[in-house]
């Protein structure tokens, strides 16, 4: 890809999501640029969601947890982030947020597909 074409590809992903101090090879624009292009059909409203369980240890011994995560594509292009953590020592952690500049779009787009 030369100078040119990568820098029309940034000016667009930059007209939909925050670009400021992010870094692309030529697939990573190319990966973000499909994506934006697909968003309405492929991805808004959609979620997926990864669950783990496991054993941990403590002072106080063994204990159980269990943790997901649920990725929701936003009404805009973004993620939102849903975290959830418990076991059964009666520790829980819930959290969100919503990703809307490139770099994290694009690390959680790696992550899921």
């Amino acid at each position: 890809m030369d100078k040119s074409e990568k820098k029309r590809l940034r000016s667009r992903i930059g007209e939909r999501l925050d670009i400021s101090h992010t870094r692309m090879s030529d697939d990573d624009a190319l990966m973000l640029d499909r994506f934006l292009d697909s968003y309405e059909t492929d991805y808004k409203g959609k979620s997926r969601t990864k669950s783990a369980s496991g054993v941990g240890f403590s002072s106080d011994g063994r204990y159980r947890y269990k943790e997901s995560t649920t990725y929701t594509f936003t009404d805009e292009p973004g993620v939102r982030v849903d975290y959830s953590y418990h076991d059964d020592d009666g520790d829980s952690e819930s959290r969100s947020q919503t990703v809307t500049d490139a770099r994290g779009v694009l690390d959680i787009l790696k992550k899921l597909f």
